[in-house]
């Protein structure tokens, strides 16, 4: 059943990003190029809303579908990580046009192409993997 709500929850997702234009390349050109307020609301208005969500799980002591409590991990502190990290993940974002959520949606809009962009975001995460241990963290 959770696999259900989840899949359902996928899809609304994906329904959202591709009616909101999101998933668009030429709205991912427009906000790189400073030349459009769509994507900074969009993602200005998912940032609002996720530290709101956040707050409530923390403050609320809220449960999971399972039953159990969700605890949030306080993150350390870290500027050159996230910094390099930003770098990377915009450079990505930049040159494929699309960022993971996005990337699953045009596979469902018939955007086949970038089945070549998930190939490499898989490789890279698998190659992270082998190697993270050897990462200044």
């Amino acid at each position: 059943m959770q696999n259900i709500l989840l899949f359902i929850i996928g899809i609304v997702f994906g329904i959202t990003m591709f009616k909101s234009e999101a998933a668009s390349w030429f709205r991912i050109y427009e906000m790189f190029h400073f030349q459009s307020f769509h994507m900074y609301g969009i993602i200005g208005s998912a940032l609002f809303f996720g530290v709101i969500g956040t707050q409530l799980i923390k403050r609320l002591r809220l449960k999971s579908l399972s039953g159990e409590t969700i605890v949030i991990p306080d993150k350390e502190f870290g500027v050159k990580r996230y910094v390099l990290g930003g770098i990377i993940f915009g450079l990505g974002w930049a040159l494929t046009g699309a960022c993971p959520g996005p990337m699953f949606t045009l596979v469902g809009a018939g955007v086949y192409p970038i089945l070549v962009v998930i190939a490499a975001a898989v490789a890279g995460t698998w190659v992270y993997g082998l190697v993270k241990d050897k990462l200044p963290h």
